[in-house]
C-alpha cells in the first residue's frame, strides 16, 4: 500500500527524529504531542532536544510543509506510537499507561487499511495488548488478532535501535526488526520503513519476539557495563587503577571490557532489563544482578565523595561541611547529549544537593536550566567551577575531555582526569 500521510504520536527523542526522517523523504507527517510548548517549538521549525543534524531537517520539513505538529490526532495512513514506557515503583512493574492513552487518541480516527506501529520499547506482550485496546474501542473494524491477514487494521511492533547523538544517521543505516501480528502486518510495516531505511528490515515471527529482541539487546549491554562497574569496586578495594587494569585486559584479542561509570541511565538500558525480569523473574537471575550492580553504583560514588569531604575537613580543622564547595561535571545519562532521563549523574547531583550543607556547582554544557531537585544550586561553566574544593566528574562530555584537570580534590568516574 502507499503511505501518503503518517502520524507520529510522541515527539520526543525518538518520535521527532522519526517524523523528520519520513518528512524529508516525501511523506506528509503530522506529529502529535500532548505538550503545547513542544508543538509550538516544532511548528516554528525549531527543536526542543539536542540531537546533531536534527534541527536542520526539522526546519526544512516544516518550511516545506511536509511536517507539522499538533496536540490532537488526525486521520493518516499509518500511525507510529513513540511514547514513554517507564516502570512503576520499587517493584519495577511495567507502566503501559502512555501506550493506552495513545490508543485512546488514535482509535476514533482509524480507518480500514490503516497501519499502527508501536515503536516504544515495551515489555513482552505490549503489542498484543495494544491490539486488544484498539479492538475494544473500535468494534466496527476488524483487527489481526481476530481475522489475521484479512483484518481492516494492520498492527506491528518495530522498536527503535538508535544511539543518542547519532540518531539521524542510525535511523537510516541500522537494521530494523519488525514483528507484525500477521504476515501482512509485517509486510505493510516493511514497506513503510523502506521509505528511508537502508539497513535490512527483518521480519520476526511475531511481535513478542521483536519486543524481546530489543530488551535482550539492552540487557546484553547492561550486563557488560555491570561487569566493568563491578571491576571498579574490586579495584578500589585492592588499590588498583581500574582504567589501567581494563587497558591491560583488553590487550587480549578476545576481550573487550567496557568502561565503568557512575551507573547506567537513559530510558532504555536502565529500564529494559527490568521488563525481562518482570516477565520471567525466576529465569533472569543474571540480568537482575547486573541491574542491581549498576543501580548501586551511585551509592558507591556518594560514599567516595563523603570520604573526600571528611578528608578536606581533616586538612582544614577550622572549616565545617558548609564551607566545602563541590562541583559536579555532567548531568546527562551519556556524553554530549542533553537527555537527563534516568541519569545516575543527575541522581547523584540531586542527592548531593539534598545532603550537603555547602555550595554545589553544576557544569552541564548541554542544558540551559537546572532540573527539579537542583533549584538551590548554580549552573556554571568550567571556569566558574574552578574554585570548588572537590570536583566530581560524572559524564565525559567532550568539553571535559579537552579541558584541563581542575585543581583541588577530584573524583573521576570516567577516567578523564587520570
Amino acid at each position: 500500500m502507499k503511505f501518503e500521510t503518517v502520524s507520529v504520536v510522541g515527539l520526543g527523542y525518538i518520535g521527532l527524529p522519526t517524523a523528520a526522517m519520513f518528512a524529508s523523504h516525501g511523506v506528509k507527517v503530522v506529529g502529535v504531542d500532548i505538550r503545547q510548548s513542544t508543538v509550538d517549538t516544532i511548528n516554528r521549525g525549531e527543536i526542543h532536544i539536542v540531537e546533531p543534524g536534527l534541527e536542520a531537517v526539522v526546519h526544512q520539513a516544516v518550511t516545506s510543509g511536509s511536517l507539522r505538529a499538533t496536540t490532537t490526532v488526525e486521520r493518516a495512513d499509518a500511525f507510529l506510537i513513540a511514547v514513554p514506557t517507564p516502570f512503576k515503583g520499587a517493584a519495577h512493574e511495567p507502566d503501559l499507561s502512555y501506550i493506552e492513552s495513545a490508543c485512546t487518541m488514535i482509535a476514533p480516527v482509524l480507518e480500514a487499511g490503516n497501519l499502527v506501529i508501536l515503536e516504544s520499547t515495551s515489555p513482552v506482550g505490549a503489542t498484543d495488548q495494544l491490539a486488544i485496546w484498539l479492538a475494544e474501542q473500535r468494534p466496527d473494524l476488524s483487527f489481526p488478532q481476530q481475522t489475521g491477514d484479512e483484518s481492516d487494521i494492520r498492527i506491528a511492533h518495530c522498536p527503535e535501535r538508535v544511539l543518542p547523538g547519532r540518531v539521524m544517521e542510525e535511523l537510516i543505516s541500522n537494521d530494523r526488526v519488525i514483528g507484525g501480528v500477521s504476515l501482512r502486518c509485517s509486510q505493510a510495516a516493511q514497506e513503510l520503513y523502506r521509505t528511508f531505511v537502508k539497513g535490512e528490515c527483518i521480519v520476526a515471527s511475531n511481535p513478542r519476539a521483536a519486543e524481546l529482541a530489543k530488551l535482550a539487546e539492552n540487557s546484553f549491554r547492561d550486563v557488560n557495563i555491570a561487569f566493568a562497574n563491578e571491576l571498579s569496586l574490586i579495584c578500589d578495594r585492592l588499590d588498583i587503577d581500574v582504567w589501567e587494569l581494563i587497558g591491560l585486559a583488553n590487550r587480549h584479542p578476545r576481550v573487550n571490557i567496557l568502561q565503568p561509570g557512575p551507573g547506567v541511565g537513559g530510558h532504555c538500558i536502565a529500564v529494559d532489563p527490568w521488563f525481562i525480569v518482570s516477565s520471567a523473574p525466576e529465569e533472569s537471575r543474571l540480568i537482575r544482578t547486573a541491574r542491581e550492580v549498576n543501580d548501586g553504583k551511585p551509592d558507591w560514588v556518594l560514599e567516595k565523595l563523603w570520604k573526600l569531604v571528611e578528608d578536606c575537613l581533616s586538612a582544614h580543622p577550622g572549616k565545617t561541611s558548609a564551607d566545602i564547595s563541590i562541583a559536579c561535571y555532567g548531568l546527562a545519562f551519556k556524553p554530549d547529549i542533553d537527555d537527563l532521563r534516568d541519569s545516575p549523574a543527575l541522581a547523584i547531583a540531586q542527592r548531593i544537593a539534598s545532603q550537603h550543607q555547602g555550595q554545589l556547582l553544576v557544569v552541564e554544557p548541554n542544558i540551559g536550566v537546572l532540573p527539579e531537585g537542583l533549584s538551590s544550586t548554580q549552573l556554571v561553566d568550567m571556569p566558574g567551577a574552578a574554585s570548588a574544593d572537590i570536583h566530581v566528574l560524572l559524564v565525559d562530555h567532550r568539553d571535559f575531555r579537552s579541558g584541563p584537570k581542575p585543581l583541588g580534590a577530584t573524583l573521576d568516574m570516567r577516567g578523564v582526569w587520570r
